[in-house]
């Protein structure tokens, strides 16, 4: 069984990156694809970015340009770093794991808050 567990701060200052890391166990991360999903207060989920069992990534277009996907696979371990942030980006932040044609594992999610 496949687990994910999401770690990092939970307060961010605007203007700051936020870097979370998503440990995986039961499972390696150099198969199936590995996303970041979010979800602000009161709205719904957004995808954010992934990277796949050979390392290569793709990102939302809204967030491309402040967004990098990053995996450790000697601790199979996968990072998202979201850079100059606002209170926009405050939500839940989850790791998913993605596999036979969409089913889905995830992590029981984050709150990121942004505030000075």
């Amino acid at each position: 069984q496949v687990q994910l567990q999401e770690s990092g701060p939970g307060l961010v200052k605007p203007s700051q990156t936020l870097s979370l890391t998503c440990t995986v166990s039961g499972g390696s991360i150099t198969a199936n694809y590995w996303d970041w999903i979010r979800q602000p207060p009161g709205k719904g989920l957004e995808w954010i970015g992934r990277i796949d069992y050979t390392g290569s990534t793709s990102y939302s277009p809204s967030l491309k340009s402040r967004t990098s996907i990053s995996r450790d696979t000697s601790k199979n371990q996968f990072t998202l770093q979201l850079s100059s942030v606002t209170p926009e980006d405050t939500a839940v932040y989850y790791c998913v794991r993605e596999y036979s044609g969409g089913s889905r594992d995830w992590g029981q999610g984050t709150q990121v808050t942004v505030s000075s």
